[in-house]
């Protein structure tokens, strides 16, 4: 019976003992890592923050431009997401990373540019109108192209990296990487915002794009020269990247060969309808955004994923809609931003719970634990939708939303790591690219529903909705825990408790 209680709850490669030890892992050159990682997250939670204010004050008194930039930024992700895990998978990493800071940087330093625009010559959409749409146009357009990008920097060092990194070493170094990395993604969602906002409130708009502008074209230069350092230092990366160009080569050398048997059987006058109708699917099938989705359909940990997925259709975060909700509100800019920092600040919390909790419970109990304690801090959203004051109503809101961070982050931890731990190599970038995608097509939906419901007024409909995603989020994540484990609770360790309690109820007596 103890046997089966400390048996773990997730498969480890890592932890089987025919893996030799590798050398200590490069302090100097993970130090490189993080401040590389660091340096490229802030400039996307600058303008993540940034957008939703910008395009409300450049519609006042509607949600509409915010959710059709939302809108616009997730189609592209979850359209172009499998593509970009499939692209990051077989190009060479110089290039990958080349590619990345390149397209990110000088994608927010157009949409900083043209923001700048837009709110200097406020009066444009009366005095041209066309240039102002054009603008409009090119800021969704260049936001998109940077959020992508930005897509192939996690998938490349986030979800691969860090894998090979940690090769060879405990599980607790993944797991340290993982809640690093996090941790690093979470303080720039807090510092960011509050330093934006300051900016906003006590400068001006026009300063914050600026200054989303300039802190791209400086950090580009160092950001290259940190993950370079890191690729050529840390051999494991250069010989992974061989490894998976050697497997595509030789799978499409395979599928080339199968091919041309196959043109040779077409000849064939005898050949059957049905046969013809399974080599057009086998084709079909072929196509790398098909064959993403098929090969992530098939992992053991789609449910997770699609739990995880759930949890971006939903309102309840400081992102766009809320953000430019609490501004019509009425709550200042430099406000929302502490908020949202200390909302960062649970989540940074989070990091550093989900190792301890981990080490605890294992990787699949965790999971559990964080997305119901999610669910039930969000009850305090769902009952600020009857409180008559308005500011109290928003501080419940952002309350709700800002503690309900500790138990997603450590879902989002949870969920990744069993993907990095279940995820062949050969398949693991494509799968953190349908991830995305999925991920993006569930915030997609969100924002679609803003378009539908634009009104700041009717804000609490959004409310009820985002709640009873999360409770389907929960439910999907409880029923792949049970199948896999095939219990819930452990009764057995119950029982003991029980009858302790009973025996000193009776001793009272």
């Amino acid at each position: 019976m103890k046997q089966q209680l400390t048996e773990p709850l997730v498969a480890r490669p890592q932890e089987q003992p025919s893996i030799p030890q590798s050398d200590p892992l490069p302090s100097l050159l993970i130090t490189y890592l993080y401040v590389g990682h660091f340096l490229a997250r802030w400039g996307t939670r600058m303008w993540d923050f940034s957008v939703g204010l910008y395009m409300i004050n450049i519609w006042p008194d509607s949600l509409l431009f915010a959710a059709i930039y939302g809108a616009v930024e997730s189609a592209s992700t979850a359209l172009f997401g499998p593509i970009i895990g499939h692209w990051v998978d077989r190009f060479p990493y110089s290039k990958v990373l080349r590619i990345w800071l390149v397209t990110q940087n000088l994608s927010f330093v157009i949409a900083g540019g043209t923001v700048m625009a837009l709110l200097v010559y406020a009066d444009l959409k009366l005095t041209n109108f066309y240039a102002f749409v054009f603008l409009i146009i090119l800021t969704n357009i260049s936001g998109a192209v940077g959020v992508l990008s930005t897509l192939a920097g996690t998938i490349l060092v986030e979800r691969d990296w860090a894998v090979v990194i940690s090769e060879g070493h405990s599980p607790e170094v993944l797991t340290k990487i993982n809640s690093v990395m996090r941790r690093i993604d979470l303080f720039c969602k807090l510092c960011a915002p509050v330093l934006t906002g300051l900016i906003i409130s006590f400068v001006s708009l026009e300063a914050s794009a600026f200054t989303l502008a300039l802190w791209n074209t400086i950090s580009i230069w160092l950001e290259y020269w940190l993950f370079t350092s890191v690729y050529k230092g840390i051999p494991a990366l250069g010989e992974s990247g061989q490894r998976k160009l050697s497997r595509y080569l030789e799978r499409d050398q395979n599928e080339t060969r199968s091919n041309l048997l196959s043109s040779e059987d077409e000849d064939d006058v005898e050949i059957s309808q049905e046969s013809w109708i399974k080599r057009r699917i086998k084709q079909f099938s072929r196509i790398p955004y098909v064959s993403a989705w098929r090969v992530y359909l098939q992992q053991d940990v789609v449910l997770p994923g699609v739990a995880l997925a759930l949890l971006y259709f939903t309102v309840l975060r400081f992102g766009t809609l809320m953000t430019a909700t609490l501004e019509w509100e009425g709550i200042p800019a430099y406000i929302i931003g502490i908020v949202r920092g200390v909302s960062a600040g649970v989540g940074i919390a989070a990091t550093v719970v989900y190792p301890i909790l981990q080490s605890h419970i294992l990787t699949l109990r965790t999971g559990l634990w964080s997305i119901w304690s999610q669910w039930t801090f969000l009850l305090l959203c769902v009952g600020s939708i009857w409180v008559p004051n308005r500011v109290l109503s928003a501080c419940m809101l952002m309350a709700g939303v800002g503690t309900s961070r500790l138990g997603l982050w450590m879902f989002d931890l949870a969920v990744i790591q069993q993907m990095q731990d279940q995820v062949p190599e050969l398949e693991r970038c494509v799968v953190g690219g349908v991830q995305s995608s999925l991920q993006s097509s569930m915030d997609l939906m969100g924002y679609v529903m803003a378009i539908i419901i634009s009104n700041p007024q009717d804000f609490w409909k959004l409310t009820l909705v985002s709640f009873g995603v999360v409770t389907l989020a929960a439910l999907l994540y409880t029923l792949h825990l049970y199948r896999v484990r095939k219990h819930l609770l452990h009764f057995e360790k119950l029982t003991p408790f029980l009858k302790c309690i009973t025996r000193s109820q009776s001793a009272n007596v």
